[in-house]
């Protein structure tokens, strides 16, 4: 004769051991893309040549120092963001949209940019990445994307700037990033995908991100 309790209860027992290694599995999930690294996807032309549209990223969350995901607040300091640092953090204007930009000028750097050309601290940045897609040089008094500054750069922020230089809405237009917005430093590409030629660029698989 079918016991049925018994029955009942091994699957009870089956049932819970599923459910508890799904919570675990989901918990687990969370704490990496909370503290230890992040996926993300590239939306736009900003960064050109660095990042395509159509990028996907990996950022490290950690770097910065282990955070309070709701506040920002560095609970573990690790290291400080570093300039060249690409990186990923809340959009000033909108803190529900994230921006990747690349890392210009630190806390009590000045920065200029004289007819394109990018000074830190009265001296032209060293590897520089940018690039410009036409010669044009728009006057400061018009638009500070070729003719910005001087600015000093305040304690705890960033200025930052895209790497398609002409094509990047960045600090020049809309000011500076708190250290308490970074999300992380972005450090490989684990897949790319062209929509326009509906292509797979396999080149750009497990590119470091310089």
């Amino acid at each position: 004769m079918l016991d049925f309790k018994k029955i009942f209860r091994k699957k009870k027992s089956l049932f819970r051991e599923y459910a508890e290694a799904i919570i675990i599995a989901l918990l687990l999930a969370l704490f990496i893309r909370a503290f230890v690294v992040q996926a993300f996807k590239i939306p736009s032309g900003s960064m050109i040549p660095t990042l395509l549209i159509g990028d996907h990223i990996l950022v490290s969350k950690f770097i910065y120092g282990l955070r309070n995901p709701f506040t920002g607040t560095v609970l573990i300091p690790v290291r400080e963001p570093a300039r060249l640092d690409v990186v990923v953090f809340k959009f000033p204007l909108n803190p529900s949209q994230d921006f990747i930009k690349r890392v210009i000028a630190l806390p009590g750097d000045t920065v200029a940019i004289i007819n394109k050309e990018v000074f830190v601290n009265g001296a032209r940045l060293e590897n520089d990445p940018g690039v410009h897609d036409n010669d044009h040089v728009i006057p400061a008094e018009n638009s500070p994307r070729d003719n910005f500054g001087p600015v000093t750069v305040p304690a705890g922020s960033l200025f930052v700037m895209g790497d398609n230089r002409d094509n990047s809405h960045d600090s020049r237009f809309w000011g500076f990033v708190d250290f308490k917005d970074l999300k992380g430093k972005a450090f490989v590409l684990y897949w790319s995908w062209d929509k326009e030629d509906f292509n797979v660029r396999w080149q750009r698989f497990g590119k470091v991100i310089h």
